[in-house]
């Protein structure tokens, strides 16, 4: 690598890259190969859940399954895909010629696949990968659980270093490496949500640290801190585990907030509405996401004062994220609009993440959500938020900014197939849960009762469609790449309805985000 040679070509160049560039695109792939990955665990969840009885898996199996879906989606897939974007685009958006600390960047990526290396190869090791849940309570997770369960804890202590290390990163890049004129209250709205998202990590990957190390005491230590007959507290796991997870699902969705914030000006051809409002907003959302987390124990005996309180709270984080879904829909209201793929997406994005925030505000009720609780219901719940939420924002993302990483355009005609599909798909599989969960269908468990067998069946059908859309996916991006017409050639805008304008940059802070501007 020495400065003699010449730029590193081939494995060098990935394995030592320092540039921002390089390590989002590694991201990226990284996240998408896990996220394929993921995806198969859950078709084996819905193949199992095709119909009732045991046919295609053991419960054992089953439960290492729901396990290994939840973990790898939400550490592997969905967090890395937003700190590649994060890479890619911060840098660029604020005018700065890198990341502040560019080999550390290269260091929080590449723990990344040696932790997730360390988690998988529990498949494959006596008594099985972790059967207990990707929340993996204790004390089921350190009496009963398979010696496994130690590789877990590794992997995700190092996942959270490398998370840890990317959000200093992206904190010391946007708080010292802005462009002159580049205020706080300039910056596009993804850098924004980044920021704050990345203080949020700070804050709560040591908790679940903390919560894994307890863990592990617990089985090799001889501690008690999680087994009553000791004198510890089984309650304890769930409330330091939910003090990292709750603000955990804002780091999934802040990111997406702000993709969606760049995406509909820029389709909707005028400035994003109530710019201040966005970043209150988000700052808001984040603030809460640390005193909502008991909403997540309502069945575990609070006192009831306790429960007003979080019922409250948490009903109370549905006023700055209603906030952003009007300033979304305002933002499109008279807009000369066009409905290219990364704004089908963000369409519906906001009008999926409005469904799973109504379903989120029924469970945010003390009462109710004693009877919805492990119920099917929750699982369709936080699927319309995280799926059609990070997931359909992400897509949304690597469309608007592909041809920018690899000066390729890609097929519209192929994204919007790819988006129809998804969309269906999304819907078929994840809607009914929401009627089996309220009949009373409990999640994570194998099989079930037979009035349920009709509904399974259609969301069993729904997930191998969706599925199948993200091979649709795969496909377009590596055609875009290989074969896609070169975005300075102008062959490239014909038949792209509605894209023979020059869009003027209507204010600073969108200066990095409009489309190619065709002559």
């Amino acid at each position: 690598m020495g400065e003699h040679h010449g730029p590193a070509t081939g494995m060098t160049r990935w394995l030592f890259t320092t540039n921002h560039k390089d390590i989002g695109t590694l991201y990226l792939w990284f996240s998408f190969a896990m996220f394929i990955i993921g995806g198969a665990f859950a078709m084996v969840i819905r193949a199992e859940l095709f119909q009732p009885g045991m046919q295609m898996v053991s419960p054992a199996f089953f439960n290492q399954m729901t396990t290994l879906h939840g973990l790898v989606m939400v550490f592997g897939a969905i967090m890395p895909s937003f700190v590649g974007l994060a890479n890619w685009l911060i840098p660029m958006m604020i005018g700065a010629p890198d990341m502040a600390l560019p080999r550390m960047n290269n260091l929080s990526f590449w723990l990344l696949p040696f932790a997730f290396t360390v988690l998988l190869s529990s498949l494959f090791m006596e008594g099985g990968a972790p059967n207990f849940g990707w929340t993996f309570y204790a004390p089921l997770s350190t009496t009963y659980a398979p010696p496994s369960v130690t590789f877990f804890i590794f992997g995700v202590h190092i996942m959270g270093a490398s998370s840890i290390m990317g959000s200093i990163n992206i904190i010391a890049t946007v708080m010292n490496m802005r462009a002159p004129g580049m205020t706080y209250m300039k910056m596009p709205l993804f850098v924004w949500t980044w920021l704050i998202t990345a203080f949020l990590l700070v804050a709560v990957m040591p908790v679940l640290a903390g919560a894994v190390t307890m863990m592990l005491m617990d089985i090799h230590f001889g501690t008690s801190f999680f087994n009553a007959a000791g004198g510890g507290d089984p309650v304890l796991f769930q409330h330091v585990f939910w003090f990292f997870g709750h603000p955990e699902v804002y780091i999934i969705i802040l990111p997406a907030f702000g993709v969606v914030s760049q995406i509909i000006p820029a389709f909707s051809r005028k400035p994003l509405f109530g710019y201040d409002s966005m970043v209150y907003a988000t700052a808001s959302i984040a603030f809460l996401s640390f005193i909502v987390w008991a909403h997540h124990m309502y069945t575990v005996g609070m006192p009831i004062a306790g429960e007003l309180f979080f019922m409250y709270a948490t009903m109370l984080i549905a006023v700055p994220t209603g906030v952003k879904v009007f300033n979304w829909i305002t933002t499109m209201f008279k807009g000369s609009i066009s409905f290219e793929t990364p704004m089908l997406f963000c369409i519906a994005f906001v009008f999926l993440f409005t469904i799973g925030g109504f379903s989120g505000l029924m469970l945010a009720i003390a009462p109710a959500d004693t009877q919805y609780h492990d119920s099917y219901f929750v699982v369709a719940h936080f699927h319309y938020v995280m799926v059609a939420g990070a997931v359909f924002s992400m897509s949304a993302a690597v469309y608007y900014w592909l041809p920018k990483w690899c000066g390729r355009m890609y097929d519209e005609t192929m994204g919007k197939i790819h988006f129809w599909v998804a969309f269906i798909g999304f819907n078929i599989t994840f809607f009914p849960q929401h009627f089996v969960g309220l009949a009373g269908m409990p999640r994570r468990i194998p099989d079930y009762s037979l009035q349920f067998a009709d509904f399974n069946m259609i969301s069993s059908v729904g997930a191998f469609i969706y599925g199948g859309a993200q091979i649709l996916f795969l496909y377009n991006v590596i055609r875009t790449i290989v074969a896609g017409k070169k975005v300075d050639d102008p062959k490239v805008w014909d038949g792209a309805e509605g894209l023979e304008w020059t869009l003027p940059t209507p204010a600073p802070y969108h200066t990095f985000t409009t489309p190619p501007q065709v002559k």
